[in-house]
Order: structure tokens, then C-alpha cells, then sequence
């Protein structure tokens, strides 16, 4: 087979088909634990994310919090996939062997992003989230006052935090505009080719090649909407964690009326979240007070 420019475009067409069936068929999580923020530049600073929206009674004037007050930035990251496919391939008509790779393409495009997302809550021990502490960390400040005038004191959202060496389990409250997590999106993954044979790239190798660019990156959102546990996931740490939610405060004591609605859990403890939330009975036969009290999301990317 002569190589025309005809097939060239034949191909880049075939391809772009299967890579973005792979994209569209992939199965993913990071939806149920992360809000999409489109990104418009380079970064995005969410100095907005120090104000949990909460109205109070408007007696006298507004109470302004300065946003400036936290600057958490996220910054747009490039990512990149390429694939080479030899011009003798496309001579010998052998191009079968290419057709799961495009759909592979695909499917990674997404899983990138599940795989970041669920790193933000496996990191989150040790990584800053707006406030300067860890996104999972004994010492959130909270202020006595709605406009942070006051006095801080120390919150917690972690369970039983001394004990670091069981496998992390997450409870989450997704049931909000604004999920505990951010996808920050600036450039969707896009399919692109390098096909004429004029080319420096197609001289040099004798390969016309495929690839994948996108631009994005992940952070934190609030962090009361989220509590981190490295101890044994059991009934009593799960209403410890459910607790422990329920009574997050804003700035000025009020209640954020916070649910947990999700529990976050690695394979390893699929079969214990089971037990605590899907077991109808318990100790043979009495009632779990637990049973679908949130739902079970067991995440591959949490090894």
C-alpha cells in the first residue's frame, strides 16, 4: 500500500473515533468526590474557599470577610500521551494491533484524572489545603467570630489521629455544590497527529505519530467536608467519624449542618466497609443502627 495522504487522513479519523470511545466508555469515580472547575489561565486562586457561604441575621452592617485572607492557588499542569505508528505498518495494511491502544488512549485520559483526584485524599495527611494545615490535620483554625476577629481554635478531622499505620479510610459529604476535592480543568485531553511525511519527527523515525495533550490540575476544597481515618474501619471509628462531622462549626460557632454521605475505602477494606454499613443485622441478629447510613465507594487507586 502507497501511503496517501487520503489514508493519513482516513486514519487520523479512525483513530480519534476509538480514542474517544475509550474516553467516553471509561469507567470512573472522581465525579462522586470532586467538583469540575473550568480553568480560563494558568492557575486559578480560590481565596474564597476561607468563607463557607452561610448566612447569619443582618443586624447593623455586613460582616466582610477579606478574601485575600487565603490565597490557595492551583496551578495548570501539562500532561501528554504519544504514540509512533510505523509508516510500514500502514504499507503492510498491520494497523489491528494499533485499534486498542487508541482505546486505551481513551480510557487513560480519564483514569488520569480518577487517579489524581483519589491521591488528593491518600496525601491528604501530609499535603496543605487553604487554610495552611494538612487537608487532614488536628489543627484547623476556627474563629469565634463570623468575621475571623477573634480568637482561633484548633479542630481535628481526623479519627483517632495517633494511629497511622491501618489502611486510610475516608467519610466524605458530597452532597454539596462544592465537593471536598477540585478537578481543575483548563484543556479537556485532545486528541492530535503528526501525519506529513515532511515533517522532521516523520523523516528522522519513519512514524507518523498520535498523542494526547491536556491541561489541568487538583487540589483541596473544604475541609470540614471530609475526615481521614488510619485506624481500623469498624463501627465504632465510622460513628466517631460521622460525629466528628456532624458537629463542624463555621467561623462565629454556628453549625454547617454537614452529612456524611459517602464513605471513601481502598480493596483492602471493602469487605469491613461492608460489614459496617451493608450488614442489615449484626453479632447474630441484632440491628446495625449503621446499615445504608452513606454510601460505599470502594476506589482501585486507593492501593
Amino acid at each position: 500500500m502507497i501511503v496517501k495522504s487520503t489514508t493519513l487522513n482516513e486514519l487520523r479519523v479512525m483513530f480519534s473515533g476509538l480514542f474517544k470511545g475509550g474516553l467516553a466508555g471509561a469507567p470512573s469515580q472522581w465525579k462522586k468526590v470532586a467538583t469540575q472547575i473550568k480553568s480560563t489561565s494558568a492557575e486559578n486562586t480560590y481565596g474564597w474557599l476561607g468563607k463557607f457561604p452561610q448566612l447569619r441575621e443582618w443586624v447593623g452592617d455586613r460582616v466582610i470577610k477579606n478574601m485575600k485572607e487565603f490565597a490557595y492557588t492551583i496551578s495548570n499542569k501539562k500532561y501528554e500521551g504519544t504514540v509512533g505508528v510505523d509508516r510500514a505498518d500502514i504499507e503492510d495494511d498491520n494497523l489491528g494491533i494499533y485499534n486498542p491502544i487508541f482505546t486505551s488512549m481513551g480510557e487513560e485520559s480519564e483514569n488520569h484524572i480518577d487517579r489524581n483526584v483519589f491521591a488528593l485524599l491518600s496525601g491528604g495527611f501530609a499535603a496543605a489545603c487553604y487554610d495552611g494545615q494538612y487537608f487532614f490535620d488536628e489543627d484547623h483554625p476556627v474563629n469565634a467570630e463570623v468575621d475571623g476577629s477573634g480568637a482561633d481554635t484548633s479542630v481535628s478531622n481526623i479519627v483517632n489521629p495517633l494511629v497511622v499505620d491501618k489502611a486510610p479510610w475516608f467519610l466524605l459529604d458530597t452532597s454539596r455544590a462544592l465537593k471536598p476535592l477540585i478537578y481543575q480543568d483548563r484543556a479537556p485531553a485532545e486528541f492530535e497527529a503528526i501525519t506529513n511525511s515532511q515533517q522532521d519527527t516523520v523523516f528522522m523515525t519513519d512514524q507518523y505519530m498520535y498523542g494526547v495533550r491536556a491541561r489541568r490540575n487538583f487540589g483541596y476544597g473544604f475541609w470540614q467536608m471530609a475526615v481521614g481515618c488510619r485506624d481500623e474501619l469498624n463501627a465504632a471509628n465510622f460513628n466517631a467519624a460521622y460525629q466528628k462531622m456532624c458537629e463542624m462549626e463555621a467561623d462565629g460557632g454556628e453549625k454547617l449542618g454537614l452529612r456524611p454521605t459517602l464513605l471513601v475505602v481502598p480493596p483492602s477494606l471493602r469487605a469491613s466497609a461492608q460489614a459496617v454499613i451493608n450488614a442489615q443485622f449484626i453479632n447474630g441478629g441484632d440491628s446495625n443502627i449503621n446499615f445504608k447510613a452513606v454510601e460505599v465507594l470502594d476506589v482501585p487507586w486507593l492501593g
